[in-house]
């Protein structure tokens, strides 16, 4: 992946990049697509050559099956990035309204890219295999918006944005707790284990919306006079369902997941499957008897 000058060629995560440049920027983003749609895809061969469980699911369930796997992917790099921003950049955190580095722009454009394709492949699922998860398709949009924002808006801080990238932090978990359940291992000790942790970051996620309410309180002169007021207002809106609907409800949902495992994503096609094999089952009896 490069990027070509009148006369040379440059690396495309150079730290001398002009990073506000939209030449620049449409690249970085474009590479994070295809980034992810390539560990879509290598999800997909990987599982199909070496998990017969995988091979045993619905065309609808190996699609889930692999975005789940390139979501978990996406987490652990949002997990990385946010915690050297929260807890090793200093510069970053005392002027969170204005302060930038090379690495926190392409750290958001890398995100605009997933979030891009996160939106492309949700839709695409929808439309072809005709279903909707609204609270998911809300996420997905203002996290593209929000991300989008954050590259028009070229003066803008980048703290706040790299921190929001810790909401992730519970994607990974989330993807092991389905990948499990598929297969069969939902009373195993590894599953509630997981879904113990997986919990816990959704809590952790819900202190993580105290916390960016408190930088925009405590900075709210600052937001108002350098950014501008329809970013500020998509932010705000975003993260006003990520703290009173969104993380609330999926908190909720997995809370009681660990209770009763069940897939809610296939609650409906599981239930057909299970009256299916009672059917057979009971055919073959009689047939015996």
């Amino acid at each position: 992946m490069f990027l070509l000058d009148d006369e040379t060629t440059t690396p495309i995560f150079d730290n001398d990049l002009p990073y506000f440049s939209w030449q620049v920027c449409v690249k970085v983003i474009a590479a994070g697509f295809a980034i992810y749609l390539v560990i879509f895809i290598f999800s997909h061969w990987l599982s199909f050559c070496f998990s017969s469980a995988y091979r045993c699911l619905s065309a609808k369930e190996q699609v889930f099956w692999n975005l789940a796997a390139t979501r978990a992917v996406f987490g652990i790099q949002s997990i990385v990035v946010g915690l050297r921003a929260l807890l090793f950049d200093t510069d970053l955190y005392a002027d969170p309204v204005r302060s930038q580095h090379d690495w926190t722009w392409v750290a958001i454009l890398v995100s605009t890219g997933f979030f891009l394709f996160e939106n492309v492949a949700l839709h695409t699922f929808n439309i072809f295999f005709w279903t909707c998860d609204i609270f998911l398709a809300i996420h997905h949009f203002f996290a593209f918006a929000g991300f989008l924002g954050a590259v028009v808006c070229s003066t803008a801080g980048h703290y706040i944005p790299v921190i929001t990238l810790l909401m992730e932090m519970s994607t990974p978990f989330t993807c092991v707790s389905w990948m499990l359940l598929k297969v069969g291992w939902s009373q195993s000790l590894i599953w509630k284990a997981n879904q113990w942790i997986m919990i816990h970051m959704f809590h952790c996620r819900m202190i993580l919306t105290y916390h960016l309410w408190w930088l925009c309180f405590c900075n709210w002169e600052q937001l108002i006079h350098h950014i501008p007021i329809s970013y500020l207002l998509v932010f705000l809106f975003g993260l006003s369902l990520l703290t009173f609907v969104l993380n609330p409800y999926w908190t909720h949902k997995k809370t009681l997941q660990l209770l009763t495992p069940v897939d809610w994503n296939f609650e409906r096609s599981s239930d057909h499957d299970n009256h299916s094999v009672k059917e057979n089952n009971e055919g073959i009896k009689k047939k015996t008897s």
